[in-house]
């Protein structure tokens, strides 16, 4: 095998395939990152038996073939490698690796023991805009939930119908709920599924907002093809919690604040309620205040007032604020976020429209 490619282009293909390399390989052979050349391109492969990645790449190919070398080895060289043609050539068990003055000979491993890439045929796809998923990823990855004694909260929830696309995560302390509508993406009917939310983060990242983003489902499987990457996970199975039943349909009490006010108040409270993360909200439908509080027995007491926008009763409401930050770091790009209330047992429930609309669900905490 012989080849020659530039290292920009071999150093970002490395470093998507990089997120699919065994951290703690029960095997050498899925520490290593498979490179095919043939035809005028060149494929780099990773796995970890759960998720595959494949890259491919344009290169000048002088001479076909495959070769495993260390994949974390591979990428540290060459991210460091000068602009410049880097040539890559098999010689026995050996890979030479060569950029202007810069050589290395690294040691390979066996192309035959390497997994076979999946093969697949979707039952269903959908090509969505990567701009908007990405927004729509962000704001709600932090619900998801980090438990893995319960595999279907750590998915994201994808739905689309009649072009109204629908993500959502929940840990059932909180829930998080994106809208938006969306065009020609070349699905009839309605298409639903349980995304992995590290899968869905790889891809978006890999993705970088531009473009789109093909998602597709087998029986076991679900694939995103982006560009010149194609990225192969175990599919979530099981049911998604009925999260529309939680959902409240009426509120006593309705906010509006400044995104940039309250989460700034927040974080001065952070300071005493950093070990018992929890802050009271006094909502003053009389005053046109919400003033927070936070207790500490070991740091003391804090107290700041806001002026918004509120009607309805008032009201008093206790709060993780770290969950809180969450929402509003969600929602950092939005001047105003409207806040309903129902009463001080029930959960809160955090708004934002706009081409994303945005539900943020909150459970209070006890007193």
């Amino acid at each position: 095998m012989k080849f020659i490619v530039n290292q920009q282009s071999l150093a970002k293909a490395l470093g998507v395939v990089s997120k699919g390399l065994a951290s703690q390989a029960s095997s050498a052979i899925l520490s290593g990152v498979l490179i095919r050349a043939a035809e005028g391109t060149i494929e780099l492969q990773t796995t970890n038996q759960t998720i595959h990645i494949k890259y491919r790449l344009a290169a000048m190919v002088e001479e076909e073939g495959a070769v495993v070398v260390s994949g974390k080895m591979l990428s540290n060289i060459v991210k460091e490698l000068p602009d410049a043609a880097v040539e890559m050539t098999t010689d026995g068990n050996q890979l030479s690796l060569s950029c202007e003055r810069s050589r290395f000979k690294l040691n390979t491993l066996a192309v035959d023991d390497f997994p076979e890439f999946p093969t697949y045929a979707l039952e269903r796809s959908v090509e969505l805009p990567a701009e908007v998923l990405s927004v729509m990823e962000q704001r709600v990855s932090r619900a998801v939930s980090r438990d893995t004694s319960r595999p279907i909260l750590t998915g994201i929830l994808l739905t689309l119908s009649e072009g109204a696309l629908r993500l959502v995560a929940t840990d059932t302390f909180r829930m998080a709920v994106c809208d938006t509508q969306v065009e020609g993406a070349g699905l009839d009917g309605e298409f639903e599924m349980i995304v992995p939310s590290g899968a869905f983060h790889d891809v978006l990242t890999f993705a970088q907002g531009e473009g789109t983003i093909l998602v597709g489902v087998t029986q076991n499987q679900v694939v995103f093809e982006t560009g010149d990457v194609t990225y192969v996970s175990r599919r979530i199975e099981g049911t998604f919690p009925n999260y529309r039943a939680i959902l409240p349909d009426s509120s006593n009490t309705q906010i509006s604040c400044r995104v940039d006010a309250l989460n700034s108040a927040l974080r001065r409270m952070s300071a005493i309620a950093s070990s018992h993360p929890s802050v009271t909200l006094d909502v003053d439908a009389d005053g046109q205040l919400i003033t927070i509080s936070a207790k500490s027995p070991d740091a003391g007491e804090a107290v700041e007032s806001l002026p918004a926008t509120i009607s309805g009763q008032n009201v008093t409401i206790i709060l993780n604020y770290r969950y809180v930050f969450d929402c509003l770091t969600a929602l950092k790009d939005v001047e105003d976020v409207a806040i309903e209330l129902r009463s001080s047992r029930e959960p809160a429930l955090f708004k934002a429209l706009g081409k994303v609309s945005y539900l943020y669900l909150l459970m209070p905490l006890r007193d």
